[in-house]
């Protein structure tokens, strides 16, 4: 029971951080974004690239590869996703290949090969009969405290404020002054941040490879359904029930079924709930 709870944590930490970025797009721009598992696997090979052949320390890699990975989002946003919001299906077209476009570079790049990003911490603790690695109890950490800092930021700021605004009423925000354009490249790179955050956090305990931005994207799908689209609140509890279900089903049935089990949570809250635990409305 207490390896369930200390590892189901540390997985919903790390789902929260992918699926937080990823409603947040989606409240504020109303915009699914497909490429958003890219963010989470340049920022794993960011911190792989700086490390292991730049040679920086992996303290300053981290920081690096996340604003680049934010940077990279927010010119995302600004040169190919918004000449077509007007057209949602233009915006998925565009997200899906821009992913495709990154997993193929990377591919090219790196080659197939799985790589092995640096850990923050080889040391290990028993916590509870549990045997815990130090970079997993560290994802946990990170992971709390920047979807603390996003919802502190989002309620408490000037910017915060007009990001509210915008994903409540965008018509009426644009009226009262607030650069809806800038708000949206500000979120888009807050999103990408957070993903590239964990990538860089959970790279060194999963496997990177440049087909790995399609798992965690599912994830996140699978969450923001299931919490509702466009509800932080929701994405959080959601993204910690889907870590502690999937470490049950790995404990007690194995581990090949935690792939499957996101997508049947979908496909069930779809037929049952379409709006979520939280609904849309429910955002921030």
């Amino acid at each position: 029971m207490a390896e369930i709870l200390i590892f189901g944590t540390i997985t919903g930490s790390i789902y929260a951080m992918l699926a937080v970025g990823f409603t947040l797009i989606f409240g504020v721009a109303r915009i699914l974004n497909l490429a958003h598992g890219s963010f989470y696997a340049l920022g794993a090979y960011g911190a792989y690239t700086l490390t292991s052949v730049v040679g920086l320390p992996l303290w300053l890699a981290a920081i690096l590869s996340v604003l680049f990975v934010a940077a990279f989002g927010m010119l995302v946003e600004r040169v190919l996703i918004r000449p077509m919001r007007a057209s949602q299906i233009a915006v998925l077209m565009m997200s899906l290949a821009i992913a495709l476009v990154v997993e193929q570079a990377l591919f090219l790049i790196f080659g197939s090969e799985y790589r092995n990003v640096p850990a923050f911490s080889d040391a290990k603790f028993t916590i509870a009969g549990a045997d815990v690695a130090g970079q997993r109890l560290l994802a946990l950490a990170v992971g709390v405290v920047a979807i603390v800092a996003v919802y502190v930021f989002i309620r408490t700021t000037r910017l915060g404020s007009a990001i509210l605004a915008i994903s409540q009423d965008p018509e009426a925000a644009q009226y009262m002054g607030i650069p809806s354009d800038r708000i949206f490249s500000v979120v888009m790179g807050i999103s990408a941040a957070l993903a590239g955050l964990a990538g860089v956090m959970a790279g060194p305990f999963l496997s990177v490879n440049p087909s790995m931005h399609l798992l965690p994207l599912v994830k996140a799908f699978a969450i923001v359904v299931l919490g509702g689209l466009g509800s932080i609140p929701g994405s959080i509890v959601a993204a910690f029930m889907l870590g502690y279900a999937e470490t049950i089903v790995s404990y007690t049935v194995s581990t090949a079924w935690t792939e499957i089990l996101s997508v049947l949570v979908t496909l069930v809250v779809l037929v049952v709930r379409p709006a979520g635990l939280f609904g849309r409305r429910a955002a921030f």
